[in-house]
């Protein structure tokens, strides 16, 4: 990422970036995408988790979610703690699965078996079949990015995404190639913290927080 054309800010814009709970979906290994499947009792209870901390340690002054229904779910109990309306905003949709959508993994790697195996080798090489490549998700992260913390500047505002769209933010805040996707970890519920500095580049001061979940017995996805 180059700071070139990157816009200069009054004052930081901190962003929490974090991950819907968890669904059926996720407990059954299946490509959500954009499917509106909603939380499970468990991911119910993480977002109520997530929500507290945020509130007991941030005062956010705004709060946008991937316009799917999981990520609206989650959002809508932080706004609950935090006394914030919730903002659909399409920059953070989950990744377009294409073809994929809604259907297991083993049926997946059955069909696609090619295709999937470079997903998982090299996802950055990959175009899912109907779907979107992580450069094309790149590029609407990066001007989310942008757009949000030039209308933010000095405040922190709360984005609820999914753990595609996450680690691409991620990768794009920290200029990470895109064949590097799996070695970021994106839990249910977890917690990033990026700030945006006023000479246009980007802090990560957080990844993949999970302690407000460790009361939790069950494993998240």
């Amino acid at each position: 990422m180059s700071e070139t054309n990157q816009p200069h800010l009054e004052a930081p814009c901190t962003f929490i970036l974090v991950r819907h709970g968890e669904t059926a979906s996720n407990v059954t290994n299946t490509f959500r995408g954009r499917t509106d499947v909603p939380l499970n009792e468990a991911g119910r209870a993480q977002a109520e988790a997530l929500a507290k901390r945020i509130a007991s340690e941030w005062q956010p002054n705004a709060l946008y979610t991937s316009p799917v229904y999981r990520a609206i779910q989650t959002a809508l109990t932080i706004g609950k703690h935090s006394g914030l309306a919730v903002t659909p905003y399409p920059g953070i949709i989950d990744i377009d699965f294409g073809a994929w959508t809604g259907l297991p993994f083993d049926e997946v790697k059955r069909r696609w078996p090619d295709e999937l195996d470079l997903w998982i080798r090299h996802p950055g090489q990959t175009r899912i079949p109907g779907g979107e490549m992580l450069v094309d998700m790149r590029i609407r992260a990066q001007q989310s990015l942008r757009e949000l913390a030039k209308r933010h500047t000095g405040q922190t505002i709360v984005l609820v995404g999914h753990t595609v769209i996450n680690r691409v933010i991620i990768m794009e805040a920290m200029d990470i190639p895109d064949d590097h996707f799996w070695y970021i970890g994106q839990d249910t519920c977890a917690l990033n913290l990026i700030r945006a500095e006023v000479n246009g580049n980007y802090s990560l001061l957080l990844l993949n927080d999970t302690c407000h979940l460790l009361s939790n017995t069950h494993k998240t996805r």
